[in-house]
């Protein structure tokens, strides 16, 4: 067991360093291309982060073991696992992150209508992913409709938030860099080139650190007798989540809350949307104890974060605390049963 523990401690100083690389890069991107901070977390730090969430699913479906049902469990784990940490316990490290400076009834102050524009998208997104674990897999048709339904959403989620970029870079919500590229520190020029490599050395070291994973859980879930199912909604989420945990750590000790909150909102429609779209056509989606669950935790979270989001001012880092209480619940309903 000491091994596979070990391995996946590495994995996870694996992706911490990735996450840093690719922050660290995103900036310079998004100050040179001249985008809002809206694109640069909702887009395409969201995007990059979640590839290992994303290649995960796949791994373990296409290149998994021979064991099918527990690439189909390890699959419908990493999918919804996913979006249930990043609005619980991710929202509520971002908060600790900043309670210090700001205490407990300060604000994170993202855009706000970027920040509405994402969790608006994912609830709607995220209910019609739960609606099709009650459908029938006999009628295949209709899951692929809502399959197909899901990857258009996130289609014109992605046309509007590029819309809005213009005028929230007009007013004053362009991405800058605070650091300098650690490739830059290397002796290399700072230039398209090298943002695009370092962004390129970030995502690969995801991508490895995301493999390692699969061959970690799979090894853990027999000796400690858990499925595998069960251990890849609790376990695999922390690793693969870990960056968009690290760069909203990151970046709200820097005061850029759009970034931060963007980084996670925009994670969750991407998650709650190709990432089902993919649990819907290629395993069994079904609706199990421990998976309802989680969906239900999970919607509950993004409606509790979309209702405060309602009001001015940003959201109050007690409000986000409540998030984590909510998946210390998970935790205590799926364990103990």
């Amino acid at each position: 067991m000491l091994t596979f523990i070990l391995e996946l401690l590495g994995m996870l100083l694996v992706i911490l360093i990735a996450a840093e690389l690719f922050t660290n890069a995103l900036e310079h991107f998004g100050e040179r291309l001249g985008i809002s901070e809206g694109v640069t977390g909702s887009l395409f730090a969201a995007i990059g982060t979640a590839l290992p969430e994303t290649l995960i699913p796949l791994l373990a479906l296409f290149a998994g073991t021979s064991n099918v049902n527990l690439n189909e469990e390890v699959g419908v784990g990493a999918i919804l696992g996913a979006p249930l940490m990043l609005s619980t316990l991710s929202t509520c490290l971002m908060a600790l992150a900043a309670w210090r400076a700001r205490g407990l009834f300060g604000r994170i102050r993202p855009e706000r209508t970027g920040m509405q524009r994402d969790l608006n998208f994912f609830l709607v997104a995220f209910s019609f992913a739960t609606i099709a674990m009650f459908v029938p897999a006999e009628l295949h048709s209709v899951r692929v409709a809502l399959s197909v339904l899901l990857v258009l959403t996130y289609v014109g989620y992605i046309t509007l938030t590029l819309r809005a970029s213009q005028s929230l870079v007009e007013d004053g919500h362009g991405t800058e860099a605070d650091h300098r590229m650690y490739l830059s520190r290397m002796g290399l020029p700072t230039n398209l080139a090298t943002i695009l490599l370092q962004l390129l050395l970030g995502l690969v070291l995801l991508v490895l650190g995301a493999k390692g994973f699969i061959h970690g859980v799979e090894g853990l879930s027999h000796i400690l007798g858990i499925s595998a199912l069960l251990l890849s909604l609790l376990i695999i989420p922390i690793a693969t989540e870990l960056p968009e945990k690290i760069n909203s750590i990151l970046w709200v000790r820097r005061g850029k809350d759009t970034l931060a909150f963007g980084n996670i909102s925009g994670a969750m429609v991407f998650q709650g949307t190709l990432l089902p779209a993919i649990g819907i056509l290629l395993t069994p989606w079904q609706p199990r104890i421990e998976v309802l669950t989680g969906v239900l935790v999970t919607l509950g979270a993004a409606l509790w974060l979309r209702i405060n989001a309602q009001r001015g001012g940003g959201l109050p880092i007690w409000v986000l605390m409540l998030n984590g209480v909510l998946y210390a619940a998970y935790l205590g309903i799926t364990l103990s049963r």
